[in-house]
């Protein structure tokens, strides 16, 4: 039987998503693991949560107990009634990134865990009995600098020599317009970078889409802000890999796995203040992979983004920090074994 089960709920592929992919890999390697619900990328095609009900009736060879990995709301139902209703030997984990107060019914469910994982000691302050903070982590060996940044951008079909790139859903929350306006005052002064706006715009943001699209119209550069809807998971580190530069202006951000991944390809960040990203660049150290700017402050990030890309020596200094700065504090074995020092409290006490 199974040691664990790691809940896949959401058919869209999000930034939970892709952590849960990126631990999950690591788990199957040493671990007894079923994924459960729908695919994610690189890892074993999951089983279904009835087959997931009738596996966990039956505990694991030498343990007392199979887990439950979970992280979103309807996951945590899931496995409370399987745990509570249906009386199964289960215990259940929920890792929470989220840096806000959660609303009634979260709280109630967040509650009801036998562990609790947060990834930032912020995100801890607004849940109950946390186990341990993990930060979350990404896989170095996927996404890794290209040899030839230029030439790895021309192989994704977008104009220009290098990109600029946001990523995640368009809207207000996102600060997707931050981005635009960003674009709209640094690209004059970067005659070769393509910008692109890579996430989905749900039936509710159309208007809030086209309102940008219309902006951008407007200042001539609908050639050079692009807005291409998703893009598949798997072609992900190729993107990054011939990205310049990769901004992130959310006004509310949980963790923000992107512009890690971006780091681990040697790609320097510009971001706001939410989410972990000022923990990510590192600022204030003595080799910073970018730089932080105030929370709506679009005007800052133009010029920081047209200054480091305007200067190739700076540029490559803080690529290198990028890289290195990702192996060693937010390498995916990390997060891994602290989850699983986790496990192994609740399997040996």
């Amino acid at each position: 039987m199974p040691a664990l089960f790691v809940t896949n709920f959401n058919p869209r592929f999000t930034g939970v998503s892709s952590t849960a992919a990126a631990v999950f890999d690591q788990q199957i390697r040493n671990l007894d693991a079923v994924l459960v619900g729908h695919p994610l990328p690189g890892c074993p095609e999951p089983i279904t949560l009835r087959r997931a009900l009738a596996l966990s009736r039956t505990p694991p060879k030498g343990l007392p107990f199979s887990i439950w990995h979970v992280r979103r709301n309807s996951e945590m139902q899931a496995a409370l009634f399987a745990r509570d209703i249906l009386g199964l030997p289960i215990r259940i984990v929920f890792t929470s990134a989220a840096q806000r107060r959660h609303s009634i019914w979260p709280r109630w469910l967040i509650s009801r865990m036998n562990a609790v994982i947060a990834t930032t000691e912020v995100a801890a302050s607004f849940v109950p009995n946390v186990n341990a903070v993990v930060p979350h982590g990404v896989d170095t060996d996927r996404f890794t600098p290209a040899s030839d940044r230029n030439a790895a951008w021309r192989a994704t079909g977008f104009p220009g020599d290098y990109g600029i790139v946001t990523v995640g859903r368009i809207r207000p929350e996102k600060g997707t317009d931050l981005f635009v306006k960003t674009m709209i005052k640094a690209l004059p002064s970067l005659p070769s970078a393509t910008a692109v706006v890579i996430g989905m715009a749900k039936k509710s943001e159309t208007t809030f889409l086209q309102s940008l699209k219309d902006q951008v119209a407007a200042a001539g550069l609908t050639q050079r802000i692009l807005f291409p809807g998703e893009i598949a998971a798997q072609k992900m580190p190729q993107v990054l890999q011939g990205t310049g530069l990769l901004i992130a202006l959310p006004r509310y951000e949980g963790y923000g796995i992107t512009p890690l991944e971006a780091m681990a390809c040697g790609v320097p960040v510009i971001a706001s203040t939410a989410g972990h990203f000022a923990k990510f660049v590192g600022e204030a150290s003595t080799q910073p992979a970018g730089k932080i700017v105030a929370q709506e402050d679009w005007t800052a990030a133009a010029d920081a983004t047209v200054a480091l890309l305007s200067d190739p020596s700076r540029y490559a200094a803080v690529s290198a920090n990028a890289r290195n700065r990702t192996i060693r504090l937010f390498g995916i074995a990390t997060e891994t074994a602290g989850i699983r020092a986790v496990y192994d409290q609740l399997w040996h006490g």
